[in-house]
């Protein structure tokens, strides 16, 4: 699933889900090794877990941050069951 994120630099986020696990992640733009980090980090992981864990969190003065749209990303696929 291609995700569109607000408020963050990245234009796009691909999310790859296989029985509510996460096979993939890429974020087009953004920084870089961060999110290749993040990515990595999430990998293996249910949903729901990944969901918990980056919810909420922000980016300097911002109310988002790219963990907190991948979080919004994977509740949309959820959803979208």
């Amino acid at each position: 699933m291609k995700y569109q994120p607000k408020g963050v630099c990245p234009s796009s986020i691909d999310v790859e889900l296989s029985d509510d696990i996460i096979q993939s992640v890429s974020f087009t733009g953004g920084c870089n090794g961060n999110l290749q980090g993040i990515s990595k980090l999430v990998e293996g992981m249910k949903a729901q877990d990944a969901i918990e864990r980056l919810q909420g969190i922000t980016c300097g003065h911002r109310v988002t941050s790219c963990p907190d749209q991948l979080a919004n990303a994977l509740t949309a696929m959820i959803s979208n069951k």
